[in-house]
């Protein structure tokens, strides 16, 4: 029997962080666990519907993150409110159900699209936050990753490389700015129990098979992952960076996927 998890396990206080795709699934687990540890959290999403869910104090700002004028300004934005940025953690992703097909299937547009958001969204919102760390001496940034970025199956030829790319990041900015006093990381979840994944799920017959595949027979929760981010940007991690760690109820142990070939 699994024990309630706390929601409050290392200490944010005074703290500024924006979460990009913060309004839904696990983004919205972490701004909530940031808020909970007393930091000032801004979630930064591309849809405003969805602000009504954040939970009280963490404030909204509408982001296209492909788009790096949106990025800039709020970055821009929160360092003129809060006077500064601690801690940026990108998440914003996508993976449309479309998108599970080989490469000389994929539609041109929608790989554009998943760059875009994937990847350049992460560098864009990095570029503007790490300037400002770099001049207060201090800061730690998070990528969220995937156990695809680690290993592979088929139909998921722009997800994965983009994944591990977002790993490789994360290590070259640690690498970059270390002598700055910034911190770099990123976290590979494995199956999370977001909406999307609860949708995808019921269209599929259920969860059992995918939870079968975790050696700890279950789909993660996002609250799991968020309390990973919690601990990487709160000083009980102050020696850590230029790594990345796996949330995946052991998947990443298997070395593959436990998918048939």
């Amino acid at each position: 029997m699994s024990r309630p998890l706390s929601s409050v396990q290392f200490e944010n206080t005074g703290r500024v962080a924006i979460v990009t795709g913060g309004a839904q699934g696990i983004g919205l687990a972490i701004c909530d666990a940031f808020q909970k540890s007393n930091a000032t959290v801004i979630a930064a999403d591309i849809d405003s519907a969805t602000a009504s869910k954040l939970p009280n104090g963490v404030q909204f700002k509408q982001c296209d993150t492909s788009r790096k004028e949106d990025c800039e300004r709020v970055v821009a934005e929160t360092i003129a409110k809060f006077g500064g940025l601690d801690v940026l953690v990108n998440n914003a992703a996508i993976q449309p159900p479309e998108s599970y097909k080989p490469i000389g299937e994929l539609d041109d547009e929608l790989y554009a699209k998943m760059l875009g958001v994937n990847f350049s969204g992460y560098t864009y919102m990095a570029k503007h936050a790490l300037r400002q760390m770099k001049r207060q001496s201090s800061g730690v940034v998070i990528n969220i990753a995937s156990e695809q970025g680690h290993r592979t199956t088929r139909g998921v030829p722009v997800y994965g490389p983009i994944k591990a790319a977002n790993i490789l990041q994360a290590r070259q900015w640690a690498v970059e700015y270390a002598r700055d006093g910034i911190r770099v990381v990123s976290v590979s979840p494995g199956a999370i129990y977001t909406p999307l994944v609860a949708a995808s799920l019921a269209e599929q017959g259920g969860e059992a098979e995918l939870a079968n595949r975790h050696p700890l027979g279950r789909i993660g929760k996002p609250e799991e992952v968020a309390n990973v981010v919690l601990f990487f940007s709160s000083d009980a991690a102050s020696f850590v960076t230029a790594t990345d760690i796996a949330v995946d109820g052991g998947l990443g142990g298997l070395g593959a996927f436990a998918d048939p070939y």
